[in-house]
């Protein structure tokens, strides 16, 4: 019995790290202000991960475009962004720009997230590019 009760109280610890470990993120998220204020830093770069036609429609003024759905996003990124600068991450709504964080943060970038996205931006007035 104390063998059995030893054996779950293990795998209830490992569930649990494993929990802990796979929800734990390695980039930022911020809201739109906070968003606003790391952008006007010379050593962030804005980094919009929709696709063309979204970023056609409006974007943020300096805002680099590296589509995160392309299966060379990783490389371009690499080939694109500064290692030593801070990642301004935006998509629409936060979700895609989220894994892009992730993915990137992955490989060495220092990222901040967009909660709410372009679409929170554009809810606060902030300003946009055609």
């Amino acid at each position: 019995m104390i063998d059995k009760m030893k054996l779950l109280f293990t795998c209830l610890l490992a569930t649990l790290g494993l929990a802990t470990a796979c929800g734990q993120q390695n980039y930022e998220n911020t809201d739109v202000q906070g968003f606003a204020e790391l952008i006007t830093d010379s050593n962030v770069v804005v980094l919009d991960v929709r696709r063309t036609d979204e970023f056609a429609e409006g974007h943020i003024q300096g805002a680099i475009l590296i589509d995160q759905g392309q299966s060379d996003f990783i490389e371009k990124a690499k080939a694109t962004l500064p290692a030593g600068k801070t990642i301004a991450v935006y998509c629409r709504s936060g979700r895609r720009s989220a894994n892009a964080a992730g993915r990137l943060a992955d490989v060495g970038y220092k990222c901040v997230n967009l909660k709410g996205g372009f679409v929170a931006w554009q809810g606060a007035d902030m300003p946009v590019m055609k």
